[in-house]
């Protein structure tokens, strides 16, 4: 019972099993629960993070419990990684600035979220991969997508930044 809790929590209710690219179908769905938390249900922004909070520190534990007799130390169903990687920006957003966010301007930031976080987890530039590499376990399995979220992050205010200065 345990384990079909885990590998459901991993996997994300199974949508990790799906043959073709499960990680993009689990961006995709953060993308979804997310724009759902915040736009249609109006959830509290401390609700959401302790949401968050509370999905990343499990995510450690269940990832360990699914790799451990795995010789795959980083199996394509798990995507609990990607759910928590592009929560990052999307959260990110939402909070910053302390303004409104309608909700078609939210769909096209989520959209450019959702690319931007999909290209740097699968180009995986360092550290990505450093964590990807080096880390055989639990840590690197989500790790990668930590910091491939916050590239996203880091790519926006980047250009945020030069585009003030250009417009």
């Amino acid at each position: 019972m345990i384990k079909t809790l885990n590998t459901l929590f991993v996997t994300m209710f199974g949508l990790g099993r799906v043959s073709k690219i499960p990680g993009t179908f689990g961006s995709l769905a953060t993308v979804i629960i997310l724009y759902l938390f915040f736009h249609i249900f109006n959830l509290s922004t401390n609700l959401i993070l302790i949401f968050l909070i509370v999905i990343f520190i499990l995510s450690f534990l269940a990832v360990a419990h699914h790799i451990k007799d795995n010789e795959n130390k980083d199996p394509k169903e798990i995507i609990i990684d990607e759910f928590i990687g592009q929560s990052i920006p999307i959260y990110l957003y939402e909070i910053s600035h302390g303004t409104e966010k309608l909700p078609n301007e939210a769909l096209i930031f989520y959209s450019i979220c959702f690319v931007l976080f999909r290209f740097f987890d699968i180009a995986k530039p360092f550290p990505v991969s450093f964590f990807d590499k080096n880390f055989k376990n639990s840590f690197g399995v989500i790790m990668d997508d930590v910091i491939a979220g916050f590239y996203v992050v880091l790519s926006l205010i980047c250009f945020m930044v030069l585009s003030s200065y250009f417009l």
